[in-house]
C-alpha cells in the first residue's frame, strides 16, 4: 500500500512539472507553422464541440430568401472575406498564416453549407480561443450574424446576384499581395 501511495503522489507531482518544464523550454509549438502540441486537437475541438451544441440557438429568426443573402453577403465581404476569401478566390494571406488556417467557407472547399445556421452563428458572435477566429458579438449585430449564417448555411444554392455580390470584391477583402 505505501508504494502504491509514494507512486500516486509522485505521478501527481511529476506529471505537471514535466508539463511545466516542456512549457517552459521553449520546446512547445507556438509558432503557427508548428504542427499541434500533443492533444491540442482533441481537448480543444471537444470542448468547442460541446460548448456549441449546448449554446448554440436552435431557431434562426430570418428568412433564408435573397434580400437576406445579400445583406449577408455585404458583411462577409467587409469583414469575413479578408481572412475566409471570396468564391472561387484565392485563400487570402491573412488567413493561410493562422493557426490554424481559416477555412474557406465556399464551395468548392468544405464551407459550412453542412453546418446548422445555429452554430455559424454562434462561432461568429463569440469567436473560437486559439485560433485567431474573432468575436463579432460586440462589433456586428445579431440581425447581420445571422444574415452571414444563413449566406454560408446556402453558399452551395445562391441566386445569381447574391453570387454577383460576393464577386465584387472589395479592398479590405482583397488578398495581401
Amino acid at each position: 500500500m505505501k508504494r502504491f501511495l509514494s507512486g500516486l503522489i509522485v505521478g501527481i507531482v511529476l506529471v505537471p512539472v514535466v508539463v511545466i518544464l516542456y512549457l517552459v523550454s521553449g520546446r512547445a509549438p507556438v509558432a503557427t507553422s508548428d504542427p499541434p502540441m500533443p492533444f491540442e486537437k482533441l481537448i480543444a475541438g471537444v470542448a468547442l464541440h460541446r460548448r456549441i451544441s449546448r449554446e448554440m440557438p436552435q431557431s434562426v429568426p430570418l428568412q433564408a430568401n435573397e434580400a437576406t443573402f445579400r445583406a449577408g453577403a455585404r458583411v462577409y465581404r467587409q469583414n469575413c472575406a479578408v481572412c475566409h476569401g471570396l468564391p472561387k478566390g484565392p485563400a487570402p494571406l491573412i488567413g493561410k498564416g493562422l493557426f490554424p488556417r481559416a477555412p474557406q467557407l465556399f464551395p468548392p472547399n468544405h464551407g459550412v453549407t453542412d453546418d446548422p445556421p445555429g452554430e455559424t452563428f454562434w462561432k461568429a458572435k463569440n469567436g473560437i480561443r486559439l485560433t485567431g477566429m474573432p468575436g463579432f458579438g460586440g462589433a456586428l449585430s445579431d440581425d447581420q450574424l445571422w444574415q452571414v449564417s444563413l449566406l454560408l448555411a446556402n453558399a452551395d444554392t445562391l441566386p445569381p446576384p447574391v453570387e454577383q455580390e460576393l464577386a465584387t470584391a472589395s479592398p479590405e477583402a482583397s488578398p495581401l499581395k
